[in-house]
């Protein structure tokens, strides 16, 4: 493994586990630790941790002695918990990178937290889906210490740029974008299900094509249907952090919170088994959405 300064990753999950591949693939050395670690939904991460190399930890503790950067990749609900978790065994001066989509109020309570124990937090926002970019997704980093750890991220591939010294700027531009994309996510999906319930669909369909002809709406709706039926449970966390997001602004959030139902609903769709078994080659992987919408249709026409 490399001398260079090691990564300490905090969530095994999709983000996680590419981070942890690019990374490794330049030497780096890695450790890692999941709660999911504890019992048998963990098979998964320790079967790629051991055919990456990556040193998987016991607890949040563990993983994070030594380590120059940790970075935070779990649900936006645990965000300020896992900073908890993480401080009081952070090197001093180690910077605690917090990749979670949280409100600007929750990314300066986990700073609170980092920073009194002695660590340097740098608030992160992922700007856009992390799988086809991989560690050169957009990133803005934002805070007091974010300019000192940029070249370091940009050293390890990372398409990181600074936002803003003033911690919340960074997360505030992705929550007020999320608001757009992932409210477009669950209205495609409302609408598009519900046309085909009526048989419109194809006019549907046309019709938006015809007022935004630069969205290729069929391949859209097919991506947006995937990534909502196999990441709504996240998604719908996120957008729970974005609904706080314009609460902190002194606005209902009306859209936001509608959204937040709607990816969660989908989700438990997808833990029931609509879509089938996760974790295998064929769930939620039909180019046409309409196979998604059929089988939502049918769930719900079913006699209670």
């Amino acid at each position: 493994m490399s001398t260079e300064i090691a990564f300490a990753l905090i969530g095994c999950g999709e983000v996680g586990r590419i981070l942890a591949e690019d990374l490794r693939s330049q030497g780096v050395a890695v450790a890692a630790f999941d709660l999911k670690l504890a019992d048998a939904r963990g098979d998964a991460m320790r079967t790629h941790a051991q055919q990456h190399g990556v040193a998987l930890a016991a607890s949040h503790a563990e993983a994070v002695q030594g380590a120059g950067i940790v970075v935070s990749a779990v649900t936006a609900s645990q965000a300020v918990s896992v900073a908890e978790a993480c401080a009081p065994a952070l090197k001093p001066g180690a910077f605690f990178l917090d990749f979670n989509s949280a409100s600007p109020g929750a990314k300066i309570r986990a700073a609170g937290v980092v920073n009194a124990a002695g660590g340097r937090y740098v608030e992160g926002a992922v700007m856009t889906s992390v799988p086809p970019y991989r560690i050169q997704v957009p990133l803005l980093l934002g805070g007091p210490d974010a300019a000192a750890l940029e070249p370091l991220l940009s050293a390890r591939g990372f398409a990181a740029k600074v936002a803003s010294e003033k911690l919340g700027v960074a997360s505030a531009t992705k929550m007020c974008r999320s608001v757009m994309i992932k409210g477009l996510e669950a209205m495609v999906i409302e609408s598009f299900t519900t046309a085909r319930h009526y048989g419109v669909e194809d006019a549907v369909v046309a019709s938006l094509y015809e007022t935004f002809p630069g969205i290729d709406w069929e391949k859209q709706a097919a991506y947006f249907f995937q990534r909502v039926i196999e990441h709504g449970r996240r998604r719908s966390e996120e957008v729970r952090e974005v609904a706080e997001t314009v609460r902190e602004a002194g606005l209902t959030p009306w859209s936001a919170s509608g959204t937040a139902e709607r990816q969660a609903w989908v989700a438990d769709l997808g833990d029931a088994g609509l879509f089938g078994e996760r974790g295998t080659k064929e769930f939620a992987r039909s180019p046409n959405w309409r196979t998604e919408a059929d089988r939502i249709l049918q769930h719900i026409k079913k006699p209670a």
